[in-house]
């Protein structure tokens, strides 16, 4: 009886632990659940706040990387049109440079055409057309040496042409043509004044000038005559011709002083006696002159 009593003791001592043990289990359910509650709501609210910070992070990256896009195609944009304004700027520069090859060639043609015609003048001795357009092939880019050989063929066939136009002029004065005789002279001198003859063209000219009326004209080339060292043997007949035009427009001092001079520098000119004689002459005429002025 006692053994079943101390088993019923048992048996109670271990429905209250056991009792005992369930509500702490249960408590410790009770707590656990409160637990993974509160776990759980932390849990949803770090994933809200993840999700936010995601959301955020997202923008702003994507804000970053339209901003880093944006400038790196701005970059680039600037970049090609850089590269396409210095292409389009070597594209013109090439352009220019083709045309300006383009027409030095033309102008390289051109002037080898007009070179080859003047030449062709030249070789067919057509001096007066290679002396017009001389002025202008002048202007054309020739070589050094066809610029010598035109300037020397032109100079050559200047003096030619001024020593043909002073023959016709000589001509002409003998025939009594004394207008067209100063023009050729004229012409003589425009085409080469500087040549041995020009001194006897300028002599004849003043000659033809004198026979025509134009006897102060006629005087400036006489003196030039006289004053040029190229040939001497004119100077004491260009002197007389001056004094004769001086006298016929009544200039008798010029003439006198012209006379003088004669005498005086070419003594032994075979116009000397001639002149020594004419000066008495207008010295007795200035004399006569000068008495009739004072009665």
């Amino acid at each position: 009886m006692r053994e079943a009593e101390e088993e019923i003791r048992e048996i109670k001592k271990e429905i209250i632990e056991s009792r005992g043990l369930t509500i702490k289990t249960n408590n410790l359910v009770n707590s656990l659940s409160a637990d993974i509650k509160h776990i759980a709501k932390r849990q949803a609210g770090y994933e809200r706040r993840f999700n936010w910070n995601s959301a955020v992070a997202y923008v702003l990256f994507a804000t970053l990387a339209f901003v880093g896009l944006k400038l790196a195609s701005d970059a680039r944009i600037r970049e090609i049109e850089a590269s396409h304004a210095e292409l389009r700027e070597h594209a013109r520069q090439l352009t220019a440079e083709l045309e300006e090859q383009t027409e030095r060639v033309e102008a390289a043609g051109r002037a080898e055409a007009d070179a080859a015609a003047y030449y062709e003048l030249i070789r067919q001795q057509k001096r007066r057309e290679v002396v017009d357009a001389y002025d202008r092939i002048r202007q054309v880019p020739v070589t050094r040496a066809e610029a010598a050989f035109f300037r020397d063929t032109v100079e050559r066939f200047r003096l030619d042409l001024s020593v043909a136009a002073y023959q016709q002029g000589l001509d002409l004065m003998r025939t009594g043509r004394y207008a067209e005789a100063a023009e050729k002279f004229q012409a003589a001198i425009d085409l080469e004044d500087e040549g041995a003859h020009i001194p006897a063209v300028k002599f004849q000219l003043a000659s033809a000038l004198r026979r025509l009326g134009r006897q102060s004209e006629a005087i400036v080339f006489a003196q030039a005559v006289v004053d040029q060292n190229i040939d001497r043997e004119l100077q004491d007949d260009a002197m007389w011709l001056l004094s004769q035009c001086a006298e016929e427009i009544d200039r008798i001092d010029d003439a006198r002083n012209a006379l003088r001079t004669l005498t005086r520098r070419w003594p032994r000119s075979a116009l000397a006696p001639d002149a020594r004689r004419h000066l008495g002459e207008l010295n007795i005429r200035v004399l006569r002159g000068g008495r009739r002025g004072r009665n």
